[in-house]
């Protein structure tokens, strides 16, 4: 295929929100380059839990989490695959009674938003979900929500996106962006250049810097996910389960694949870089997982764990993305910062910045997700505590 320069919408970076924004845009016939460092799907899209859970989340995201639902849905009649999407449902567990009490306000509020939920007492989980620990008071079911193979999702995406004609450029590292005129420019470490009247930054824990460029950093911090995965076994534990409330040890999350592995995270998260690209696994922080499991699943616990990692996520002081438009820059969108819970999101993500990109305007609301909240506090904190994936 002969190598384009220009197109009329330029992405930097190839998660899953870039390549679902690369499809959807082809949907509606705009021409698109997308640039990506390493491999699509390769970094934070790749190596997350794999949640498709949309209760749990800031009430403001629940429209976001609706709509990729819905693409999540259509995957394999729009992109022939389904990246081993299983609804088998997320239950939240409560080990308290005031965790118990605030799943119930949030089962309360998320239905006006149309997520329903199944709020579950102690008999009753222990009758659906016997492996539970004894310590589980209370549970909130989510239904129609499940799990994926983040290796798989952001890939399908960047295949769909190539067959209708995008240009997708791996393994290209963007060493500067600029607006030269009516164009966006980015010059590439192997000395291409590319251009678009439109860009959208959608490079994850990068992202930060390049939107340094155009006059708006953001109080960006990096961290890394402790990930491990256990050897198969008979598959039995059904929906995705997180832990609610409590303190940050305590939120341990884990789900069964079909083949019968459990794959679990949680209980704070590692140090990592952007550059050079560092995230250790930090074996202390996979005892903790155990202990916790013991807790949570006791019967997990007897299972090998045969793989561990962990990789480079960004993350916002206030557990929000940045999303939308800039406001230092016209043609300039943003996508980045979903705090190590953007894969659910992610398609919906790019449906939504697809539509806006095209059409100047969205039917989802993002008005909480801009850039000029950080205007007058660019000061780096932590994340919250309660963040499940």
């Amino acid at each position: 295929m002969k190598p384009v320069n220009q197109a009329d919408v330029l992405i930097i970076g190839g998660g899953i929100m870039g390549a679902s924004t690369a499809f959807f845009l082809r949907q509606r016939g705009v021409s698109v380059i997308l640039l990506e460092r390493w491999l699509v799907g390769q970094q934070a899209s790749g190596v997350n839990f794999g949640n498709t859970r949309r209760q749990g989340r800031f009430l403001e995201q629940l429209p976001l989490a609706n709509r990729a639902h819905d693409v999540w849905t259509r995957m394999p009649a729009l992109l022939g695959e389904d990246a081993e999407l299983l609804r088998a449902g997320h239950l939240r567990c409560a080990y308290r009674q005031d965790a118990a009490d605030k799943m119930e306000v949030y089962a309360r509020e998320a239905r006006e938003y149309g997520l329903e939920l199944e709020l579950l007492s102690k008999a009753a989980l222990r009758s659906r979900y016997p492996f539970l620990g004894p310590e589980v008071i209370a549970g909130s079911l989510s239904a129609q929500d499940g799990h994926a193979n983040p290796r798989l999702a952001a890939p399908a995406f960047g295949r769909g996106a190539a067959r209708a004609g995008a240009h997708i450029y791996e393994n290209t590292e963007v060493t500067s962006l600029a607006k030269d005129g009516e164009d966006f420019r980015a010059v590439c470490a192997d000395g291409r250049e590319f251009r678009a009247p439109v860009m959208l930054v959608s490079s994850g824990a990068w992202a930060s810097k390049m939107s340094a460029h155009f006059g708006e950093p953001v109080p960006l911090v990096v961290r890394g996910p402790q990930m491990a995965v256990t050897e198969p076994a008979p598959y039995v534990i059904g929906p995705s389960l997180g832990v609610a409330g409590g303190t940050l040890e305590e939120t341990l999350y884990f789900r069964q694949v079909k083949r019968g592995n459990i794959v679990m995270g949680g209980c704070g998260r590692g140090p990592s870089t952007t550059d050079p690209r560092y995230a250790p696994v930090i074996p202390a922080h996979t005892l903790t997982q155990f202990r916790q499991m013991a807790r949570l699943a006791p019967v997990v616990t007897k299972l090998n764990i045969i793989r561990v990692w962990s990789g480079v996520e960004g993350y916002m002081p206030d557990d929000l993305p940045i999303m939308g438009p800039s406001a230092t820059t016209s043609g300039l969108h943003y996508a980045f910062g979903f705090c190590g819970a953007g894969f659910q999101v992610g398609p919906g993500v790019g449906e939504t910045m697809a539509e806006l990109i095209a059409t100047g305007a969205t039917s989802t609301p993002i008005d909480a997700f801009s850039i000029t909240r950080f205007e007058s506090q660019l000061v780096a904190a932590e994340p919250h505590a309660d963040a499940e994936p």
